[in-house]
């Protein structure tokens, strides 16, 4: 294929989303005879493990999240686009994107999607009005302002019920996400504060951990969830187990047991950390190739990672259902490479690269200052040595080297002494999610990972074009907006 002036188009690879596994993808491409556009909506690059830690006040949102651009300044075939994706058309091998209304149409020759997944509520979206989840840098710094706002408002109160619904802390969900909220959030009431009120003990804060299963990080084994449940009960979380929430309204929470009673939690911050849903657009690949969608949201892919019937598009990370393969960073990583290298085998003519095999190397959850456990195969640590091992994974995520060494240092602040470098919260970052969705619903991201509107906008979108019209001249007759046409 040639473009005007004669000389031969190179072939176009759009990735969509910023995560492990897109970047690592567009970064396996830097040498690659390509074209790399990376479409993701926010502008920058997270390490969503250290996401607690901004939340509890240890690290700025600065030092887990690196700009994309900055990344990919040097891969001078990569270009970086901001916007959410709204409708992609595999028939004309099409990406739509949008961003404060300017929309933009990218025509691809392979696709990347690696558009990640967001918090689930299971049904009842309503509570994210009340318990945020922690999927990104924005629910972090909310949680930040609820979590230190609940001590301040504490401090003001003189009625009993008020002074305890307040200091009660209530976290969903005992994966590792909600075993490292509850412990740190353990930690900073009964270590960082304890000398900043006059008129409160902040180390009376009630901190609930509710699992509706039977165990504390059950992916990681009984004997590691044990110990991490032990720990948790030594720091002063209070773990709740086969306890289901049933419901989640501004001052408290409903929770059935398995033994048939029930019970309320009366409490100011609650914390969402159960279950997980994967982009929207995993129903809008669904649609259009035939494939199933689990009830995670994930898209049945071929062993190839590729969509039936689409070799050109490789679906990666949290949006994948194969082989039950878990919602981890190193899943998205391995995936992005491999969609990588089978696009440059192809490209050069090569043979496939045979099957995906994901790597296990392991799995780590830090409960609290110290303590950690960590799964690698059959071995098994956990103190000290498993807590050591985790910060220095989550170090070699972390991009640029003064981030790397801001994060040591608030490190040795918040766990050698007692300090948290990040303490600082507005009620813009409190408020903010709440007051942009009671404006216009379609200005906050969904609690599914994607925007609220999407697989309808992508349906309605499909359905006004006419059939086997020419990607390029359909795109010219969308008015107000832009064809990435990588010429």
């Amino acid at each position: 294929m040639s473009t005007r002036n004669g000389s031969e188009r190179r072939t176009q690879v759009v990735v969509i989303g910023s995560g492990f596994g897109g970047l690592f993808a567009a970064r396996a491409l830097r040498r690659a005879d390509v074209d790399v556009t990376l479409i993701a909506k926010t502008g920058h690059h997270l390490v969503q493990p250290l996401l607690h830690q901004v939340a509890t006040g240890i690290l700025s949102e600065g030092e887990v999240a690196a700009p994309t651009r900055e990344i990919l300044r040097r891969q001078e075939n990569a270009h970086v686009i901001l916007g959410e994706v709204t409708d992609i058309d595999l028939d004309s091998r099409m990406v739509v994107s949008t961003v404060l209304g300017r929309t933009r149409v990218h025509l691809y020759d392979e696709l990347i999607v690696a558009a990640g997944a967001g918090q689930s509520y299971v049904g009842n979206d309503r509570f994210a009005d009340f318990a945020p989840g922690l999927k990104s840098i924005d629910d972090a710094l909310e949680l930040r302002g609820r979590i230190f706002g609940a001590f301040e408002q504490a401090e003001l109160t003189s009625d009993r019920a008020e002074l305890d619904r307040l200091l009660t802390f209530v976290v969903v969900g005992a994966g590792p996400t909600g075993v490292e909220m509850a412990g740190q959030i353990a930690e900073l009431a009964r270590r960082t504060p304890r000398r900043d009120f006059r008129s409160i003990d902040p180390a009376t804060a009630r901190v609930v951990l509710v699992e509706a299963g039977p165990a504390v990080l059950p992916s990681f084994g009984e004997e590691l969830g044990g110990s991490a449940r032990q720990r948790l009960g030594e720091v002063g979380v209070e773990v709740q187990l086969g306890a289901t929430v049933t419901d989640v309204d501004a001052d408290g929470v409903d929770i059935e047991y398995t033994d048939g009673h029930a019970q309320r939690i009366p409490a100011a911050t609650k914390i969402w950390a159960a279950g997980v849903q994967a982009s929207p657009l995993g129903g809008v690949l669904a649609g259009q190739s035939g494939a199933e969608v689990d009830r995670a949201g994930r898209v049945a892919v071929l062993p190839d990672l590729t969509l039936p019937g689409h070799p050109e598009v490789h679906v990666v990370g949290d949006m994948a259902a194969l082989d039950d393969l878990p919602g981890e960073a190193q899943v998205a990583i391995q995936g992005g490479r491999y969609a990588a290298t089978a696009i440059k085998r192809r490209l050069a003519g090569k043979a496939p690269c045979g099957f995906f095999r994901y790597v296990d190397k392991g799995s780590m959850a830090t409960v609290s200052r110290f303590s950690a456990v960590v799964r690698i195969g059959r071995l098994r640590f956990e103190g000290l040595i498993a807590w050591t091992m985790c910060l220095a994974v989550h170090l070699y995520y972390i991009v640029g080297f003064s981030s790397r060494v801001t994060t040591v240092l608030h490190w040795l602040l918040g766990f050698v002494g007692s300090g948290r470098a990040q303490r600082v919260a507005t009620q813009q970052q409190v408020y903010g999610r709440l007051a942009l969705a009671h404006l216009d619903p379609q200005l906050v991201p969904s609690l599914t990972g994607g925007h609220h509107g999407a697989p309808q906008e992508a349906r309605e979108l499909r359905e006004s074009r006419p059939m086997r019209c020419s990607p390029l001249l359909e795109a010219r007759q969308m008015t107000s907006q832009t064809v990435d046409r990588g010429e």
